[in-house]
């Protein structure tokens, strides 16, 4: 009976090293708000729509996440710290993570029509914090997508994607080899070592460009010098002196 709630509880803890044991990820509020939504989601399908919603709001304002009725979630989702909304026409595959801030919002049709607007992530899928993932749009298995990214176009199966600060804009990871990172954009070089030190080469770097700064400053600083020492010298003398 307790079986697949002790296997979806091993697969977030797989995901996340924070908790010590299973009885605090109960306390999760992504954990909490897809049990909510369990229920809101039955309770839905048997067109009870009122109680349907009342079990929604009930959760949105217990967990911070907006889960609509509606919304289709596979096994094992995982909403990382939560504020999180989701559309009522999304539909979520397996193994889903998605970290805090993310909306999975819906285009806004011309005719009237509801239909399907909302987007669908499938299988094994990542999403930063802070992405927004728009429109009746597919992101494909094993796809990642980077904090802060506006995702208005499908992303393929695999793909690891990072968001500029365009809207609507999106560039792939070089070769789609770097390591995913949820809560920032992948960079060359870290400033911290892996115990959280500051990497030596990264503040010899920096040194070395303050000392450069200092000289190009101190040759701009002598250009000057000498270019103003002429127009010194032509200026006229005021009246009442001598030579």
């Amino acid at each position: 009976m307790f079986e697949p709630l002790i296997s979806y509880l091993d697969s977030v803890r797989a995901r996340d090293p924070a908790p010590r044991s299973r009885w605090e990820i109960l306390l999760y509020p992504g954990v909490l708000a897809l049990g909510l939504h369990r229920i809101a989601h039955w309770l839905f399908e048997a067109k009870l729509y009122f109680l349907a919603r009342f079990v929604n709001h009930f959760s949105r304002a217990l967990t911070a996440i907006d889960i609509h009725p509606g919304a289709a979630i596979g096994k094992n989702f995982f909403i990382d710290h939560g504020f999180t909304v989701i559309g009522e026409t999304a539909e979520i595959g397996d193994n889903v993570t998605i970290y805090q801030c993310v909306t999975l919002g819906g285009s806004n049709p011309t005719n009237g029509k509801g239909g399907k607007r909302h987007p669908t992530l499938c299988d094994n899928v990542i999403i930063g914090s802070g992405a927004q993932i728009i429109g009746p749009i597919v992101v494909g298995e094993r796809a990642r997508v980077g904090a802060n990214a506006v995702v208005t176009d499908d992303v393929p199966a695999g793909a690891t994607m990072i968001g500029l600060k365009a809207r609507s804009t999106l560039v792939p990871a070089e070769e789609w080899i770097r390591e995913f990172i949820p809560y920032g954009t992948p960079c060359d070089d870290p400033p911290c070592d892996d115990d959280g030190r500051p990497r030596r080469d990264c503040v010899e770097k920096l040194e070395a460009e303050i000392a450069t700064l200092r000289d190009e400053m101190a040759l701009m600083k002598a250009m000057l010098t000498e270019q103003s020492a002429p127009i010194a010298a032509e200026l006229p003398r005021k009246s009442g002196t001598s030579d």
